[in-house]
Order: structure tokens, then sequence, then C-alpha cells
């Protein structure tokens, strides 16, 4: 049979709380007095032997703890400087990348305005007014090797059999044009023909293509008089045509690198080396008739947008 279980009385109850007030005075107490000892005895403290036990019994223990976390730590905080530096290199790499682009449209800026200027000093000091253009396209046309495409057209004055110039000189003629671009036949395509002058002697001569750019890209200009000994150096400007077309006179070629005599014929070739840079064009004009007003203005229309910053040009 089980016990009953005690009835609940007030009394009961003021006992419990006044045992457990009772047990929380003695331990504040003990603590005190504890601490009270231990900091006035120091070394010589009651509680020192306890402090030492205690010490070697979880001393071992920490320093083991602390041994094996330390690699986790280390592996942990290793992991961290990874990704953040893999985060820097990929920023570094994009901030090279955006300068290296903003560095290259900077130089082709600057080369650009320069071409620009020249075509200008081109067209205010030789009296031609010139439709400016860049070029586009590098290819074959019809059955001609060496051309280009140009960004003007009908629209902009350009008709075929006018004479292309750039900065340094002659480029060649117009092939054929559309209303916005055109193409361009280049003086030294293989079935170029041009009339030269030789500017020291005044001596005429037609200079031919040889179908190569770069340092090879030579004209070999065959002189109408076979007496006629051109010397390197000399100068070559275009004889000029009828109405102008294709060539204007007066428009530098090139310049004599050497010259040869062919006893079986009796002739003499000289070899040209051209002004323009055939395999770097950008700014060519499309000389379309004689100066006007605003020339520079006109040319303005494929100028760099700032052409007064120095990034660009």
């Amino acid at each position: 049979m089980s016990a009953r279980p005690r009835p609940w009385s007030p009394g009961r109850e003021r006992d419990a709380a006044r045992r457990a007030r009772t047990a929380v005075a003695l331990t504040v107490l003990t603590s005190v007095t504890v601490m009270t000892l231990d900091a006035g005895t120091g070394e010589d403290s009651p509680v020192e032997p306890a402090r030492s036990a205690a010490s070697q019994v979880f001393g071992p223990l920490e320093s083991g703890l602390s041994t094996l976390s330390a690699p986790v730590v280390t592996g942990v905080d290793a992991l961290v400087n990874v990704r953040r530096l893999k985060s820097d290199n990929t920023r570094l790499e994009r901030e090279v990348a955006t300068l290296r682009t903003e560095l290259a449209r900077s130089e082709v800026d600057r080369n650009r305005l320069a071409q620009y200027d020249a075509l200008a000093a081109v067209s205010e000091g030789s009296g031609f007014r010139l439709v400016p253009a860049r070029v586009v396209a590098v290819g074959p046309a019809q059955a001609f090797a060496r051309t280009v495409t140009i960004d003007a057209g009908t629209t902009d004055g350009v008709r075929p059999d006018l004479t292309v110039v750039e900065s340094g000189g002659l480029v060649g003629r117009v092939l054929r044009a559309g209303a916005h671009t055109a193409t361009v036949l280049l003086a030294v395509d293989a079935e170029s023909v041009v009339g030269g002058r030789l500017a020291e002697s005044m001596e005429l001569g037609y200079l031919r293509g040889s179908g190569d750019l770069g340092g090879d890209g030579l004209l070999h200009m065959n002189v109408v008089d076979p007496t006629v000994d051109p010397e390197p150096g000399d100068a070559v400007v275009t004889w000029g045509s009828r109405g102008g077309g294709p060539y204007v006179a007066g428009v530098p070629i090139g310049t004599v690198v050497d010259a040869r005599a062919s006893a079986g014929d009796q002739s003499v070739t000289a070899r040209v080396e051209p002004f323009a840079d055939m395999s770097a064009l950008d700014f060519v004009g499309v000389v379309v008739g004689p100066q006007r007003q605003k020339q520079r203005s006109e040319l303005s229309r494929v100028a760099p947008a700032d052409a007064t910053d120095p990034g660009g040009r």
C-alpha cells in the first residue's frame, strides 16, 4: 500500500525557502572567505595546493586540445586567405584588362588624330577638296588583288575614277562606289598603272604595282626617255590625267630606290618605294574637286569626337 502524500501547508513552504536561502548564504560566504585567504597570503595561500592539483590535471588536457585544434584553425585561416587572394586576383585581372583596352584605344585615337591633322594639311596645302573616309575592309574585288573598302560612297560625292590619297601620298583610285561605301584599287596592285613624273628632272614614266604590300610593295617605273637615269632618292609625283581622273597631278607617289637599264629594249626601269604605307591604311581622302572653304569642318566628320583630348588623336 503506497504512502499517502503529506498535505501541503504554509509552514512547510517557509521551511524550504529558509533552507535555500541558508545554502546560498553559506556558498557566498565560503567563496568570499577563500578569495580573502588567497589574496592575503600570496604563494602561501591554503588554496594553492588545490590550484596546483587542478593545473596538473587540466593543464595537459588544455595543451592537448590546443595542439589538436591548431591545424584546424590554421587550415581554416589558410582557406579564407586563399579565397581572398583568388577574389583579389580576379579583380586585378579585370582592372588590368580594362587598362589595356583603354591604352589601346588611346593609342589608336592618337594615331587617328595625327592622320586627320595630316590629311587636313594635305587638303589645305594642295588645293584639293577631299572627302575623308576610313578603311573598313581589305580584300580582293573582281579580278583585282589589292583593294580596300572605305566608308564613303556616292552620297558623299565619291564616284569611280577619283584619286585617293593619305597623309603620306598616293593610295590609289576609286574602282567602284556604292551609296555608302567604295572600293579602292591600291597603286601597288599588279593591274594598276599610274602616270608619274620625276620631280627633279620632270621626266615622265609609268608606274606599275608589284602586287605586294609592306616592305616588298614597290612600284616599277618605266621611264619614257631611255637616256634618263633616275637617281636613288628622286621623288616621284603623279603626272595627272585629263579632267583629274583617275589621278590628279602633283600627288607624291614615292622615292626611287634604284634603277637599271635594259639593253634589249633600251628602257630604264626604276624601283619606287611608295610614301603611303599600304598595309596600315586608316584615314584616307578622296579627291572630289578643288579646295573650298570650311574644308577642315568637313574633315571633322570622321575625326575623333574630342580632338583636343590628349587621349585622342
